[in-house]
């Protein structure tokens, strides 16, 4: 049974955990803009500065492996929303892997061409994030520990920071965030330390 989080809670992994999955959902308001929702899934590796530390930290549609293979994206939904309730996209981890440096990993979704679609958060719903344990690297499911709901209302946002999942005392934690942001996905590489060019 997971247990349900509330917004800026915050609660631990144990000390034993290896490997996981990061599963996302959510679904788009029918609109009439013309164009298909797609968010976007990604993870930023981050130093005890806050920042990537390297470019390979930042995993996303264009670099779907971290170094050492710590974290992994499943891939891109371009449509949004999964007709089948399941999720539209997740994200591996390998805590095995993880350099010892990295203190903290940020899951964030951001919305593809948000001002050229006219699109933002205020048009998204019943988005969820939930976290489950695997028993080897990349099984296709696990036991879902823990699932946050993001209920909070958004509007002209265009990127969130879901949750993160941080060390603290030698102990991974989960911090449920749902914090939104103007500037979609450039906007959190620039506050996460990435090149944009």
């Amino acid at each position: 049974m997971a247990v349900s989080l509330q917004k800026g809670q915050r609660v631990g992994l144990g000390n034993s955990i290896q490997y996981a999955l990061v599963g996302l959902g959510w679904d788009s308001n029918k609109y009439d803009g013309g164009y298909d929702f797609d968010l976007d899934a990604s993870a930023f590796l981050l130093g005890a500065n806050g920042r990537v530390l390297r470019d390979e930290d930042f995993v996303f549609y264009n670099n779907l492996e971290a170094r050492n293979g710590a974290v992994k994206s499943m891939g891109d939904d371009l449509t949004g929303g999964n007709s089948d309730g399941g999720d539209d996209e997740q994200i591996y981890i390998d805590f095995t892997r993880l350099p010892p440096e990295i203190e903290k990993i940020a899951i964030t979704v951001t919305i593809h061409e948000a001002d050229i679609r006219h699109q933002n958060f205020g048009q998204v719903s019943n988005a969820y994030v939930r976290f489950a344990v695997l028993d080897y690297p990349d099984a296709p499911d696990g036991e879902t520990i823990l699932q946050f709901d993001l209920e909070e209302e958004f509007s002209i946002e265009t990127a969130l920071v879901v949750c993160e999942i941080y060390k603290r005392n030698g102990q991974w934690r989960f911090n449920a965030v749902a914090a939104g942001y103007r500037g979609g996905l450039e906007a959190l590489c620039r506050a996460y330390g990435v090149d944009v060019e």
